[in-house]
C-alpha cells in the first residue's frame, strides 16, 4: 500500500509488516510457496487490517489484543516471535485463498524481535516481520539502469516495475547504484535518520510478477551477469533506524513523499 507519510518507529515504518501468514506449524508462508498471495490486497488501518482477493468477500479484522499468545517464525532459522492469532474467520478466509490450512497472526510488540545480524552502534536492533532490516531502500536510477541492461540483452522480459523489488522507501535524483556507496553511512530522510546496513541480496521471489503471479527469470538472470558481487545478486539498500538525539522514536520522526535525502557520513 502506497502512503504519502509514515511515522518512523525503532522497528521501521508504523504498521509495516506487523501481520504474518503462517502454516499449521507456525512457519511463515510467502509468495515462494504460494503465488496466489500476489492477488491478495492487505490494507492496514488504525487498529486493524482489511483483506481482499478475487472471488472472496473483503474481510475487516481488528488487531487481536486478547487471547493466548503463540510463537511463530518468519523462517526456520529465525528466533520465534510472540504473536496473537487473528482468529478462525481470518484462517478460513486464507484457507479458501491458498487451498491449505493457514493462520493470520499479529505482532503487537516488535521490541523483542531483532535484526538477524550485528547492527551498527547507535542503530536500533528491532525489526517487525521484515526479512532482515526494517527498511529496504531502492533507487529509481538503478532501476532505469537495470532496465537498460534488459533492453541490451536477449531477455524477453521487462521493463520491470519497482514493485518487483518490494521496497518500502524509493528515492530519485541519485546516480545509478549510488545506494551501494551508502553502506555504513547515516542517511537522513525527512525527520528521521537511518543507517545503511548492506546491499540487499535478491531471492527467487523477485522473479514473480506482482500483478499476475507468473514467474520468470528476471531480474536474477541480469543481476547475475551485471550485479553479482561475491556471488550475491544485489539490488537495493537495507537500512536500520538510527537512535539519533532529539526525542524518543515516534515524536516528529516521519518520512514523506518529496522529502530530501541526505547522506551524512
Amino acid at each position: 500500500m502506497d502512503r504519502d507519510t509514515a511515522r518512523v518507529e525503532p522497528w521501521g515504518l508504523d504498521g509495516d509488516r506487523r501481520w504474518l501468514i503462517v502454516d499449521e506449524h507456525g512457519l511463515g508462508l510467502t509468495q515462494h510457496q504460494h503465488r496466489e498471495l500476489v492477488t491478495m490486497r492487505a490494507v492496514s488501518r488504525t487498529g486493524g487490517l482489511t483483506l481482499d482477493a478475487p472471488g472472496l468477500a473483503p474481510l475487516d479484522l481488528a488487531e487481536p489484543t486478547e487471547g493466548e499468545a503463540i510463537e511463530v517464525r518468519v523462517y526456520r532459522d529465525r528466533p520465534p516471535s510472540p504473536v496473537r492469532a487473528a482468529g478462525p474467520e481470518a484462517d478460513d478466509w486464507l484457507a479458501r485463498l491458498l487451498g491449505r490450512a493457514a493462520r493470520l497472526v499479529w505482532l503487537g510488540d516488535p521490541a523483542g524481535n531483532v535484526v538477524p545480524w550485528p547492527v551498527a552502534a547507535g542503530s536500533g536492533a528491532e525489526v517487525s516481520f521484515a526479512d532482515g532490516t526494517p527498511l529496504l531502500l531502492t533507487n529509481t536510477a538503478s532501476l532505469d539502469a537495470f532496465n537498460g541492461w534488459l533492453l541490451e540483452s536477449s531477455s524477453t522480459e521487462g521493463p520491470l516495475p519497482m514493485s518487483r523489488f518490494r521496497a518500502n522507501v524509493v528515492v530519485s535524483g541519485a546516480a545509478p547504484w549510488a545506494e551501494g556507496e551508502w553502506v555504513g553511512r547515516r542517511i537522513r530522510i525527512g525527520g528521521a535518520v537511518f543507517h545503511g546496513s548492506n546491499e540487499c541480496v535478491r531471492c527467487v521471489v523477485a522473479t514473480i510478477d506482482q500483478e499476475t503471479g507468473e514467474r520468470g527469470r528476471e531480474p536474477l538472470r541480469t543481476l547475475a551477469a551485471r550485479r553479482n558481487i561475491d556471488q550475491k545478486l544485489l539490488f537495493g539498500l537495507q537500512m536500520t533506524v538510527r537512535a539519533e538525539p532529539g526525542g524518543p522514536f515516534g515524536e516528529g520522526r516521519t518520512v514523506s513523499v518529496g522529502d530530501t535525502v541526505e547522506v551524512l557520513d
